[in-house]
């Protein structure tokens, strides 16, 4: 096969090749055994006519359209492995040249990838990282799930912010009743700012049977625009007033919080524990998350980054965010109207990290190639069930949606990260 590559511009070039005679032939006669079975010739039962009849009455070039795309997959693979290219996004084809008998010519507008040259990515220095767990820590979050276990009690004196009320209320704008305003034995933790500002606060001091007048101006930015920035009344009947009945923090609370310990001590220690854990993985996901970024400002993509490229990114990210809500029964149409969205949102959202995403990508490649990282047959097999076990899929499943070309990919990809951490120092 005859190709050449001209370069265009910094990243974009021209690639020619030819289509063999003998590959265009094939290709003529796939698309003749396609379109034979829906042409029309009289004298001739449909998916009967001879060729040469067909050839006749419609000519040959009928058949190049459906010849070309029956052929021009896997020339266009084989130009591209045979020139070197690294091309990246879909080609954009022109012919050159389709003649009878001859190897038909084709043009293909491609994007390289682009040159990496990379920075400093080893021994890397970056902030060090809060992992100490105070006694403050652990007493905050012991309350926190003894705030969650609290019981709600009636009481008949006035209720105090914290307190939960049940209430029946109406809203109105200018005399008139607004829609969405009403509600019967609705319940409110004053303080909990679940409504306007300043609605709560007027309920603080009411007592079971009381009716309170609540007077708010509703925000400049409200969600209703119908409602923004217009004062309100409500009228509100209170029913009754709740207060938290917290329990003591003895052995039963800890029993009660965590089932697997049967003291107050046991479960303190192992909220510290829970906690210092949770601290060091937090550190440890931000100093990598620091590192790489570094790795990444310290290299430099020479000529830019194809917005190609980015838009791949994109793409793929929409794919498996779309993917992971499938396996859980929500299908796009249903996750788009649910969230009041579209497609171009989606794509607005994942656009905004795309170009640090694909630079991160491009560099993590470029360390792989340098290191000359490789991915071993026992890693690979290993990779299969992790993400079989990822998703819950059978790993027969799992090697029919990807190859070894993707797994090592990613492996390798891992390796580079790797390189760039282990080397690191906090200070």
């Amino acid at each position: 096969m005859t190709v050449n590559f001209e370069k265009t511009n910094s990243n974009e070039g021209v690639l020619t090749f030819e289509i063999p005679a003998e590959e265009v032939k094939k290709g003529l006669d796939l698309a003749f055994n396609k379109v034979k079975k829906t042409v029309t010739v009289p004298g001739f039962r449909k998916g009967k006519v001879p060729r040469k009849i067909f050839n006749n009455v419609y000519g040959e070039t009928a058949l190049y359209d459906e010849a070309l795309n029956a052929v021009l997959p896997e020339a266009y693979g084989k130009a591209v492995e045979e020139s070197g290219l690294d091309i990246v996004g879909q080609p954009k084809f022109d012919i050159e040249s389709i003649e009878k008998g001859q190897p038909w010519v084709m043009k293909a507008n491609v994007t390289l990838k682009p040159e990496v040259k990379l920075g400093d990515y080893k021994n890397l220095t970056v902030e060090k990282q809060d992992r100490e767990v105070s006694d403050e820590d652990v007493d905050q979050r012991i309350e926190e799930t003894r705030q969650s276990l609290a019981e709600l009690v009636l009481k008949e004196s006035a209720a105090e912010n914290g307190d939960t009320v049940v209430i029946d209320y109406e809203g109105s704008v200018d005399g008139e009743v607004f829609e969405g305003g009403t509600a019967s034995n609705h319940s409110l933790e004053l303080g909990s700012n679940q409504f306007i500002p300043g609605f709560e606060d007027q309920l603080i001091g009411a007592k079971p049977g009381d009716d309170v007048e609540v007077k708010v101006t509703f925000p400049e930015e409200y969600h209703a625009e119908e409602l923004a920035g217009k004062d309100a009344i409500f009228k509100v009947k209170v029913h009754e007033v709740k207060t938290k009945e917290l329990p003591e923090l003895d052995d039963e609370f800890a029993k009660d919080a965590d089932e697997e310990v049967e003291t107050f001590e046991e479960y303190k220690n192992k909220v510290r524990v829970q906690m210092t854990e949770e601290k060091e993985a937090h550190a440890k996901e931000v100093v990598e998350d620091l590192a790489l970024r570094q790795a990444v400002e310290n290299a430099e993509i020479v000529d830019g980054i194809p917005q190609e490229m980015v838009h791949e990114e994109v793409h793929r990210q929409m794919d498996f965010y779309l993917n992971n809500l499938s396996r859980q029964g929500i299908s796009p149409e249903m996750y788009f109207n649910i969230t009041g969205t579209t497609e171009h949102d989606l794509h607005e959202q994942f656009e905004e990290e795309a170009e640090l995403r694909t630079k991160t990508n491009l560099v993590l490649e470029a360390i792989v190639k340098a290191e000359g990282l490789e991915a071993s047959p026992e890693e690979l097999e290993e990779e299969v069930k992790n993400l079989a076990a990822s998703y819950n899929m059978e790993i027969d499943q799992v090697r029919s949606l990807v190859n070894d070309q993707m797994l090592a990919s990613d492996i390798t990809m891992k390796k580079a990260m790797s390189l760039i951490v282990d080397s690191l120092e906090e200070k």
